[in-house]
């Protein structure tokens, strides 16, 4: 039997999926892979010990022939048919196929006509010229992609997403705080500021008995190695890769080390400077009184900020972003809320992408207290063989209407839109015909993302002025650890949605983020609505809502800039407000 840890299967069940593409397998068994994949490497328990004991199916996106493959390596120490692939594919091919822009088509015609097996063939291949001379390609294509190679491009796997970091968080404070030697436990550092992807996990607990709660905290399910364990801290690593540290510090100061290991270092070092200047100095220990010689230590982290006479700042905003100056003036906002949310206007059906009915995510949205849900299925832009044709959108619009009239109880209200492409040539995939007949329109860029900037920039002016344009969904295109923002001018789409009253979205999925928490402050500055909205594909992913108001929260946002913490009915007077 071979010993691996779930990021050791995932990669090898990826590189299968990888080389099953490049073989031309259908888009549609290598989705499965890639889903299988990323399910292994997020699991909080040994992949080992779930195939030993039958149950790898239990996985959502872990079927049956992956489950076997995964056996067969766990067993014999290889699996056939990566075997066959590799010896079909040289290695380095797949590193190809992951630079930025090239994908499995495109290194597989340059692996067939030109014998490129590595980046540095193809480098040798584009400083020779003959990539241009590839059918298809051509000289752009060759510049951009040795611009490709010169960054470094491929996959970024470092980064461990927010949603992930936080399930795996939450379960180990759960049984930290089950033991009777803990009297207050949080997460800290980046992850309690919800950044976007952290680099491992910081938790805090307080405890009179701390070898004792650092004890229990090693013998957790979830720990596959311990790495560090002393009288104050430990440190592990859990099966699915994350490193975690956990630190425990008598009640009195709880709340001065859960302040200090919040951070972010910007925001203690402006602090500790401005104390200085005052004559106090802090450490995560507690605040000296250089005058007294008295250290003030708290239990309550936010009787550490008004001991330095601020307000206290929630940790979304502690990113030495001005938000220090805001406290001491007593102005800083009142952030917005999940309870504030009334409804999600993004969400996709089995129509188009998606895995669920109609009735499905109604009752879902129901469930979750909603007054409202947008059905907003793709448009046959988005490609793949996935979206919608005109004539199909229709008739998807006037199922949802069927279906809110026999569903939707008193006061909920199920909208019938869409998500329609933005083209390269800035025109949008329906007619305004079509969109002017749908409740809620969703617009966005999924084709032609490496345009210019101005290409770009172009066809989302073009879009956030089209007066049937409800908002712009995920603007910068970004796939944290997968792919960059697109290069557009920002400035002048808020200028567009300024001028012609359209929205933008806070797409809420944690592997998009998107707009990114600068980009809301700029928007809300400059008076655009915010919308958060889910993108949900499953019933289960309307849970992102929480991510999408962290992003919405450490750009600044309250309540009142967020489109959708209104009543639908006020949601369409605003619409109703835009200029002509």
């Amino acid at each position: 039997m071979v010993a691996l840890r779930n990021a050791e299967v995932a990669d090898l069940v990826d590189r299968l999926g990888d080389l099953y593409e490049l073989d031309g397998a259908v888009i549609y068994r290598v989705l499965a892979y890639r889903k299988a994949s990323a399910r292994l490497r997020q699991t909080g328990e040994s992949v080992e010990r779930l195939s030993s004991e039958g149950r790898l199916t239990e996985l959502a996106d872990v079927g049956e022939t992956i489950a076997a493959k995964i056996e067969e390596l766990r067993t014999t120490g290889t699996i056939a048919a990566l075997e066959r692939l590799e010896g079909r594919f040289p290695p380095g091919l797949v590193e190809v196929m992951h630079l930025p822009g090239l994908g499995a088509k495109t290194t597989r015609k340059l692996f067939d006509q030109l014998g490129v097996t590595s980046v540095a063939d193809l480098r040798s291949a584009c400083e020779d010229g003959r990539v241009r001379d590839v059918p298809g390609l051509g000289l752009k294509a060759e510049e951009k992609i040795l611009a490709a190679i010169a960054a470094g491009g491929g996959p970024r796997k470092g980064a461990i997403l927010l949603d992930r970091a936080l399930e795996r968080a939450g379960e180990l404070l759960a049984g930290v705080r089950e033991h009777p030697a803990c009297l207050a436990a949080s997460e800290a550092g980046s992850l309690r500021r919800r950044r976007e992807t952290v680099g491992d996990i910081d938790l805090i607990a307080a405890s009179e008995d701390p070898p004792a709660l650092l004890v229990a905290f090693c013998a957790l399910p979830g720990v596959a190695e311990v790495t560090a364990q002393g009288e104050t801290k430990a440190s592990i690593v859990t099966h699915d890769g994350i490193q975690v540290d956990l630190r425990v510090v008598p009640q009195a100061s709880y709340g001065n080390l859960l302040q200090h290991f919040t951070g972010s270092k910007g925001h203690n070092v402006r602090m500790r400077e401005e104390a200085v200047a005052r004559g106090l100095s802090i450490s995560e220990w507690g605040i000296e009184v250089a005058e007294t010689g008295q250290t003030f230590r708290a239990t309550d982290e936010d009787a550490v900020y008004r001991f330095l006479g601020y307000q206290p700042v929630p940790p979304e905003l502690r990113e030495d972003g001005g938000e220090l100056d805001a406290a001491r003036n007593g102005i800083l906002p009142t952030l917005v809320e999940q309870r504030a949310m009334r409804g999600d206007l993004h969400a996709h059906t089995t129509a188009s992408d998606g895995t669920a009915s109609i009735e499905e995510m109604a009752a879902a949205a129901i469930d979750r207290g909603y007054a409202y849900l947008a059905i907003t299925d793709h448009s046959a832009g988005v490609g793949m063989g996935i979206g919608l044709e005109a004539d199909r959108m229709r008739a998807h619009a006037e199922r949802v209407r069927e279906v809110a009239a026999i569903v939707a109880p008193a006061g909920f209200t199920l909208l019938a839109g869409a998500e329609v492409d933005i083209m390269a040539d800035a025109s949008l995939y329906y007619d305004d015909d079509l969109l002017a007949s749908l409740d809620w329109v969703v617009a966005a860029v999924h084709v032609a993302q490496r345009q210019s900037r101005e290409q770009l920039t172009a066809r989302l002016v073009a879009a956030a002025s089209n007066p049937h344009v409800d908002v712009i969904g995920h603007p910068s295109g970004r796939k944290l650890g997968e792919r960059d923002a697109y290069d557009y001018d920002l400035e002048a789409v808020i200028a567009a949605c300024v001028e012609h009253g359209t929205f933008l979205e806070i797409n809420a999925n944690p592997r998009r983020l998107d707009l990114a928490p600068p980009q809301v402050r700029l928007a809300i500055g400059a008076g655009v609505g915010i919308v958060i909205s889910t993108d949900a594909h499953r019933t289960d992913t309307m849970s992102f809502m929480q991510y999408g108001v962290a992003t919405a929260r450490r750009g600044w946002a309250t309540a009142e800039q967020i489109v959708n913490t209104r009543p639908w009915t006020e949601v369409v007077a605003m619409r109703e407000r835009r200029p002509a």
